[in-house]
């Protein structure tokens, strides 16, 4: 059976080797490096462009940049050095802020086009570009019953408009760096990523997490209503957080992948209506539902055709929701409880 590497078994990767993480204050860039620091990596470099006391999570022993890597200069500061980049730096959020800031979300471009080059100059080794599920055509997601998307689904292009087609162009910088420069580049396509040290609150948090506190808020204000952006009956799937970092090292470190976007989410399909059933099982409680129809609500269904992952990396990701949102509402809770005694929560600021 082939073996399948991860940077703490690759051959070419000794623990001191420099590691950049960009986008690092925020949910997956910030839970990406302490996954490697608890692989044993003792030389990464995390940057982000918010000031680091409202980094949602910070790893000790790493060394901690507040850049703004639009800049080119910045770019250039922070590969300095590394073997491998990271790049999760970009301007997003739930779908609320996707469909409400598109010019922000497509100025995310300058981060990769400016830190792919200067990656390129410092002579690094492995490059890896978070994409996402929003690059793919929006003609194949009219209808909650939706087929699974496989990769070939993003072209003919008809991207979400902003953040769907700052992704796809992104993803061409890197195969075109591959092809004519020989880069190692690597591109996983993030399928709705939930957990512990995401975003709860403030405009950009996803379906699981504004949900959860939903629910919190109602059992604390003793008014069982919810609010439901849509009808309810939009599909989507969830990946659990520790399930997209290590997809995300097994990636970056198979040769078989350079230049080859890929589905990392689950292939598990379920409605909001579901979701928020699965929430109040977990809260011990059910609420009366208000469905908002005129709140941005995305594409009808989206679902992961995970057998091209299975094929090349014989894995998926498998944390069941249930397991997931467990965890998801137990640290939201605790977040939300620390707020109200005055403490700073910086992934839910409000």
């Amino acid at each position: 059976m082939k073996q399948h590497l991860i940077a703490a078994t690759h051959p070419d990767r000794k623990k001191d080797d420099l590691i950049l993480v960009t986008g690092a204050g925020g949910f997956i860039g910030g839970s990406l490096v302490r996954y490697f620091a608890d692989q044993g990596f003792t030389n990464i470099r995390a940057v982000d462009k918010k000031p680091l006391p409202i980094w949602y999570q910070t790893t000790p022993g790493v060394k901690n940049l507040c850049l703004d890597l639009s800049e080119q200069p910045n770019c250039k500061r922070a590969v300095e050095g590394a073997v491998e980049v990271y790049n999760l730096a970009a301007d997003m959020g739930g779908m609320g802020f996707i469909e409400n800031f598109r010019v922000e979300c497509m100025r995310s471009i300058l981060i990769n086009t400016h830190l792919i080059e200067e990656a390129y100059h410092a002579g690094v080794d492995r490059y890896f570009f978070s994409s996402s599920a929003c690059a793919y055509n929006t003609d194949l997601q009219k209808d909650p019953n939706v087929r699974a998307l496989k990769e070939s689904d993003a072209y003919p292009a008809m991207a979400e408009r902003g953040y769907g087609w700052e992704k796809l162009m992104s993803e061409m910088f890197c195969q075109e760096y591959a092809a004519e420069r020989g880069m190692k580049t690597f591109i996983a396509r993030f399928h709705n990523v939930y957990g512990p040290n995401g975003t709860w609150d403030g405009g950009r948090e996803k379906a699981p997490a504004a949900l959860t506190r939903k629910v919190i808020e109602a059992m604390d204000s003793g008014d069982l209503c919810i609010d439901i952006w849509g009808d309810g009956t939009q599909t989507r799937s969830f990946m659990f957080i520790d399930d997209c970092v290590k997809g995300v090292d097994l990636i970056m470190h198979c040769d078989d992948l350079i230049a080859t976007p890929i589905n990392l989410g689950t292939s598990k399909l379920v409605t909001i209506n579901d979701l928020v059933s699965l929430i109040e099982d977990i809260a011990g409680v059910k609420l009366e539902r208000h469905y908002q129809l005129d709140a941005p609500r995305g594409v009808a269904g989206r679902n992961s055709d995970n057998t091209f992952i299975k094929s090349i990396l014989d894995w998926e990701p498998d944390t069941s929701l249930k397991t997931g949102m467990k965890k998801t509402y137990k640290w939201i809770k605790e977040q939300y409880e620390d707020r109200k005694a005055g403490k700073f929560t910086p992934a839910g600021k409000l």
